[in-house]
């Protein structure tokens, strides 16, 4: 019987650490089903004179 192919590649997961590393996140998972997550750390709070003009909104997850 012929071996399936990868859904995930040792390059792929290989690029991913390098990105999140650079991102600094804190966690990457490779899930069975193919799934890449990069849990990054909180973000610090802003005070009042640190806030941007308008909120920004962000997922601490990235799933590619």
């Amino acid at each position: 019987m012929p071996r399936r192919a990868a859904s995930v590649t040792q390059a792929d997961v290989a690029r991913v650490i390098r990105a999140a590393k650079h991102a600094g996140a804190s966690v990457v998972e490779v899930r069975p089903n193919g799934t890449i997550a990069i849990i990054l750390p909180p973000q610090p709070t802003l005070t009042s004179s640190d806030a941007p003009e308008r909120p920004v909104d962000g997922e601490p997850e990235i799933v590619l």
